[in-house]
C-alpha cells in the first residue's frame, strides 16, 4: 500500500491509504503499508520489507505518483500495481495532453489551450474564464478570473504549481461524475452529481472541508443524459489507455449535452470518496471493490506478461 508522497495531495493520500488498508483487511487482504515522505524516503511500518509482495495498490495523488513515475518503477520491478499504466498515466495527468486525446477521440470536451511560457498567455474566451496547473490535482492552484486582473493574478498562481498551465472556456453546468472500473471490458457506476455548499465553485474546500459538498446519487439526470454520461465516462477510459479504475468529471449543460472535463486514474479512495459511494450506489461496496481491483491488477500483469518483447 503506497501512500503519502511528494505533491501538494500528500495529506489526501494519506487519508486515502489508511482507508484502503482498512478495506482490504475488511476484504480478508493482508495490506502492508509504505509511506512516501515529502523528501521521497521510503517509509514502512515493519523493521523489514516483507519478501513477496502480491500487487501493489499506490494511493498516490498528484506528480509522483499518479503522473507514471511510479508507475513506471513497478514495471521495471515487474510488480502488478492497481490503476493504470505509464502512458495512460502521464495523459490524464497532463489536462493538456488528455484534452488533445479527448478531441482526437471525438469526444466532447471542455475548451482550452495550454501555455508552456509566461509571458505567452492569453485569453481567447473572454471572461470568466479558468485558469489552472496542467499536472496538477484537487483544484489546487485554479482560479476563476473575471477580470484582466484577476487573469493576471491566476496564470501567476498557476505557474507556481507546474511549468505548463491551461487557460479554459468557463462551462456554466452542472457538475457530474462517473466511476469507472475494469480493464478491457470495464463498467461505469451511476452518474453523481457534485452541489457545491461552501464557495463559489468546487475547489479544495469545498471538497475536502466537512460540509463544503454533497454528493446526489443517482445524478438527477434524464436516463438518456445519465447513458450519455456513462458512455463518454468509457469512451474516455478507453481512449487514454486506462485501466482498472478512474473517476470521470463531467460537465452537463442547460440544454442536456455533455462534456468530459478531466479523468482521475486514481482518484481519492476514502469509504466516502466519490469514486466508492458511486459503485456503492451501483451494488458494488468498498471492500468488494478493492478486492476487485486487486484481481484487475494481477489479470492486466499476467497478460502483459504473456507478451513478447
Amino acid at each position: 500500500m503506497l501512500m503519502g508522497g511528494r505533491s501538494s495531495e500528500r495529506d489526501v493520500s494519506l487519508a486515502s491509504g489508511r482507508s484502503v488498508c482498512e478495506g482490504l483487511v475488511e476484504a480478508g487482504h493482508d495490506p502492508f503499508p509504505v509511506e512516501i515522505a515529502a523528501g521521497s524516503r521510503w517509509e514502512v511500518a515493519e523493521h523489514e520489507l516483507r519478501e513477496h509482495v502480491d500487487v501493489v495498490f499506490p494511493a498516490l495523488h498528484g506528480p509522483f505518483g499518479e503522473d507514471g513515475t511510479v508507475q513506471g518503477l513497478l514495471d521495471l520491478l515487474d510488480v502488478p500495481y492497481v490503476g493504470s499504466g505509464v502512458a495512460a498515466s502521464a495523459v490524464a495527468m497532463d489536462k493538456g495532453l488528455f484534452k488533445d486525446v479527448m478531441r482526437a477521440n471525438e469526444i466532447p470536451t471542455t475548451e482550452s489551450v495550454s501555455f508552456r511560457t509566461h509571458h505567452a498567455v492569453s485569453n481567447p474566451f473572454g471572461f470568466p474564464v479558468v485558469v489552472k496547473p496542467a499536472r496538477l490535482g484537487s483544484s489546487v492552484g485554479i482560479s476563476i478570473a473575471s477580470s484582466p486582473e484577476e487573469f493576471t493574478a491566476a496564470t501567476d498562481l498557476a505557474f507556481v504549481h507546474d511549468d505548463k498551465i491551461l487557460v479554459e472556456r468557463h462551462v456554466d453546468g452542472r457538475e457530474v461524475e462517473c466511476s469507472v472500473l475494469g480493464n478491457d471490458e470495464a463498467i461505469a457506476s451511476v452518474p453523481g452529481e457534485i452541489v457545491v455548499l461552501t464557495g463559489e465553485w468546487y475547489d479544495y474546500e469545498a471538497k475536502y472541508t466537512d460540509g463544503g459538498m454533497k454528493l446526489i446519487v443517482p445524478a438527477p439526470l434524464d436516463e438518456a443524459v445519465a447513458e450519455r454520461v456513462r458512455d463518454l465516462s468509457l469512451r474516455a477510459f478507453d481512449a487514454c489507455g486506462c485501466a482498472g479504475m478512474a473517476r470521470v468529471d463531467c460537465f452537463v449543460r442547460n440544454d442536456g449535452s455533455v462534456l468530459i472535463n478531466e479523468l482521475n486514474t486514481i482518484p481519492g479512495f476514502t469509504a466516502t470518496s466519490v469514486y466508492a459511494k458511486l459503485f456503492e450506489a451501483s451494488g458494488i461496496d468498498y471492500p468488494t471493490l478493492l478486492s476487485r481491483l486487486v484481481e484487475h491488477a494481477i489479470e492486466r500483469h499476467e497478460r502483459r506478461n504473456r507478451l513478447e518483447h
